[in-house]
């Protein structure tokens, strides 16, 4: 900016006005700086307002803390859960936790389950907060017949040999728009892993493990679907980590009335408590 030259008399009183000219001009301009600032502090706040709404009406859609409008415009907004996770671990930014787990058995019956019917299959009956699969000629379990995930989940169970030698959990679950059953304690009573990978049995893939149970004593037994893997625990320790990308998951046969989730045993007196599961974010 050019300054005008106030050393002459006859200059001072136009110098005068410029400045009072020019200070007007810098505090409109503050003025609309931090009205500026004020209007984005709000849109900020209505973001996130917004996002913890929840209503897809009001709020567009959601992906990966961004919201974007039905118009395709972007805003950066941190969820409720989001903000929690940074409030309780004092600023420091954490994962958001998972959903929790919803009982699929209540204790006291058979609700929501029904009796598979093999053929030769023992009775199940529920006592002290259990289920009890008793002797069948072959398999006895249960059938779940509400919905339930195809991908992106944990299913998680108690299980104990009550007697008998064979598998006291066949749990079989959906992997997308197939099934898999994770066999605990099969051929024989010590084989674990999956059934089946490209057409081959839990005795004869890359997950076959051999493991000791003793009867009388409960198994914690956890299985994880995601869009890549399937994961098995048993009492916390891994025992599956098994890629899913280019293999073909398959059940066998014997089966396949156990779908879309089930839980059997063969020719084994089994127990079942504490059946629960919970759905996961996209990328657990």
């Amino acid at each position: 900016m050019i300054r005008p030259n106030c050393h002459t008399k006859s200059s001072r009183y136009v110098c005068g006005i410029t400045f009072l000219f020019m200070a007007a001009i810098g505090v409109s301009g503050a003025n609309d700086r931090g009205a500026r600032a004020e209007a984005t502090v709000e849109r900020h706040a209505v973001a996130r307002q917004t996002c913890a709404a929840g209503s897809p009406a009001r709020r567009g859609w959601l992906r990966h803390g961004v919201l974007r409008s039905r118009s395709g415009c972007r805003k950066t907004c941190s969820t409720s859960a989001h903000d929690s996770a940074l409030a309780d671990s004092g600023g420091k930014q954490t994962l958001p936790l998972q959903p929790t787990w919803q009982p699929l058995f209540d204790g006291k019956s058979l609700d929501g389950w029904k009796v598979t019917n093999f053929g030769g299959e023992g009775e199940v009956t529920v006592e002290d907060g259990r289920m009890l699969l008793d002797f069948g000629v072959t398999l006895t379990g249960i059938t779940y017949e509400r919905e339930v995930p195809k991908i992106n989940y944990e299913i998680s169970l108690e299980a104990m040999r009550v007697d008998g030698v064979d598998f006291f959990c066949g749990l079989t679950f959906p992997v997308n728009d197939s099934h898999c059953s994770f066999i605990v304690g099969g051929w024989a009573g010590a084989v674990v892993g999956l059934s089946s990978i490209d057409g081959k049995d839990a005795s004869e893939n890359e997950t076959t493990k051999f493991m000791t149970f003793k009867s009388g004593q409960w198994y914690k037994i956890r299985v994880r679907v995601t869009e890549t893997k399937i994961e098995a625990w048993i009492d916390d320790q891994q025992i599956v980590d098994q890629i899913i990308a280019g293999r073909t998951i398959s059940i066998r046969n014997e089966v396949s009335l156990s779908k879309p989730l089930g839980i059997s045993a063969w020719q084994t007196q089994a127990a079942l408590r504490n059946i629960q599961l919970r759905r996961l974010a996209e990328n657990p």
